[in-house]
C-alpha cells in the first residue's frame, strides 16, 4: 500500500509539472522601497514567466514587505506575493524554489523541502560571502542548479562547486532606455557600487577642474527605474565604478542612451567588454572609456568633456557603443528564460519519473 500510495503521489506531481500547475517562488530581500538592480532582475524573471504561462511569484520573509511598483513600475506589484511569516506557503515536490545567492542561511532553512531548490547568482562577489568555509550549495543545501547572468559567472562557479548545473539568463534592458529627443546636457551620470567614490570623485573634480564647476556630477542612487533613464538618456557622460560588478548593466543602459562610458575595468570582465583580434588574441573593446584606476577618472572626465565641448569626440566611440546594443532585450531574455525553465522542468519530470518506476518495479518483484 505504501509503494502504491507513492506511485500515485509520483504521478500526481508528474502531471502538475507536465500541465504548468506549479510554483516557481522566487526570494528576495526588502529592499524598503530603494532601488536595487538585483531585484528588479528577478520581478522581471518572474513577469516573463507569468507571460509564459508559469505561476511564477515572489517570496519574501515578513508580512510588512515593501513592493517594488514606486520604483520599478506598478505592473510589478500584480504579481503575486508570499509571505514566509503568514505561513500561508505550500511547498510539494513539483514545485521550484529561487534563492538569491547571498542568502546561505535560507537555503540551509529550506534545504529538506520536497521542491527543486535553485541557486540564483547574479553577483559572484556575494556567492562566498556568508557561507561557512567547505560548505557548498550542493552537497550541504541540495541545490543542484545555478542560474546565473553570463558565462563566465557560469564558470566561475563550477570551478568553486564541482559538478553542479548551471543555466545562463542574461539581464534585459528596458525599451525605455533610449537617447533623449533633446540635446545632450552638461551632466555626468554616475553610478557606484559604494557612495563614497562618487563623493570623492565629485569633490575630487571640482577641486582639479574648477572650469568645470557649471557641469553637474549626478549620483542616480535611489531613483526609480524611468527616472533613471531619462538621466542617463539626456546626460552626455556615464561614470560607473564596480570593480565587483558580476555583469554591470549600468554601461549597457547608457550605451542605449547613446551616453558615453568611462568605467572602471571590473574584476570579471563582462562579455560586453570583450573582443578578439587576430593579431592580439582578446582584447577589451573600444566601446567606452575604460581604466584600471579609480584615481585616473576625473582626468578622464576632463578629457572627455573638452572633446564634447568642441563637438571633437571620436565617431568610432560612437559606432562601437552602437555594435554593443540592442544584445540585451526582454525579448531575447524571455525567450533564454523560456528554454531554460523547459529544461528544468524536462529534468524535474526525469527524476520524479525514475522513482515512480523504481517503486512500480519493487511491486513488481513483490
Amino acid at each position: 500500500m505504501e509503494e502504491m500510495d507513492k506511485i500515485k503521489k509520483m504521478e500526481k506531481l508528474i502531471n502538475k509539472l507536465n500541465n504548468k500547475e506549479f510554483g516557481i517562488y522566487f526570494f528576495t530581500l526588502d529592499t524598503k522601497g530603494n532601488p536595487v538592480a538585483g531585484v528588479a532582475n528577478i520581478y522581471e524573471n518572474a513577469k516573463l514567466l507569468r507571460e509564459l504561462g508559469y505561476n511564477a511569484q515572489i517570496l519574501h520573509e515578513k508580512n510588512d514587505y515593501h513592493k517594488v511598483g514606486q520604483w520599478l513600475g506598478e505592473e510589478y506589484d500584480e504579481i503575486p506575493h508570499v509571505s514566509i511569516e503568514s505561513q500561508e506557503l505550500t511547498i510539494d515536490g513539483s514545485d521550484f524554489i529561487v534563492i538569491p545567492e547571498v542568502f546561505s542561511s535560507i537555503m540551509a532553512q529550506v534545504k529538506n523541502f520536497p521542491c527543486k531548490k535553485i541557486v540564483l547568482c547574479q553577483s559572484y562577489s556575494y556567492a562566498l560571502e556568508l557561507i561557512p568555509p567547505g560548505v557548498r550549495w550542493d552537497l550541504n543545501f541540495n541545490f543542484n542548479d545555478v542560474i546565473t547572468t553570463s558565462e563566465t559567472q557560469a564558470k566561475y562557479i563550477q570551478n568553486m562547486f564541482k559538478g553542479i548545473k548551471t543555466h545562463v539568463v542574461p539581464v534585459s534592458i528596458p525599451d525605455y532606455f533610449k537617447k533623449s529627443e533633446e540635446p545632450k546636457k552638461p551632466i555626468v551620470a554616475i553610478v557606484s557600487r559604494n557612495q563614497q567614490d562618487t563623493v570623492a570623485l565629485v569633490k575630487r573634480f571640482y577641486l582639479e577642474y574648477p572650469m568645470f564647476k557649471w557641469v553637474k556630477l549626478e549620483d542616480l542612487r535611489g531613483m526609480s527605474r524611468r527616472d533613471f533613464a531619462d538621466s542617463v538618456g539626456e546626460s552626455c557622460l556615464a561614470v560607473w565604478v564596480d570593480p565587483n560588478a558580476g555583469f554591470g548593466t549600468f554601461p549597457i543602459e547608457a550605451m542605449e542612451c547613446e551616453t558615453p562610458v568611462i568605467g572602471i575595468i571590473p574584476d570579471m570582465i563582462p562579455e560586453y567588454l570583450v573582443g578578439r583580434n587576430d593579431d592580439e588574441g582578446v582584447v577589451l573593446k573600444n566601446n567606452g572609456i575604460w581604466l584600471t584606476n579609480k584615481l585616473d577618472i576625473p582626468a578622464a572626465i576632463n578629457d572627455y568633456l573638452m572633446g564634447w565641448i568642441e563637438d571633437n569626440v571620436p565617431n568610432v566611440l560612437y559606432d562601437n557603443m552602437a555594435k554593443t546594443t540592442g544584445l540585451y532585450t526582454v525579448e531575447n531574455q524571455k525567450n533564454i528564460i523560456s528554454e531554460v525553465y523547459e529544461n528544468l522542468v524536462s529534468d524535474r519530470v526525469g527524476e520524479l519519473t525514475d522513482v515512480l518506476n523504481k517503486s512500480k518495479l519493487e511491486i513488481d518483484e513483490n
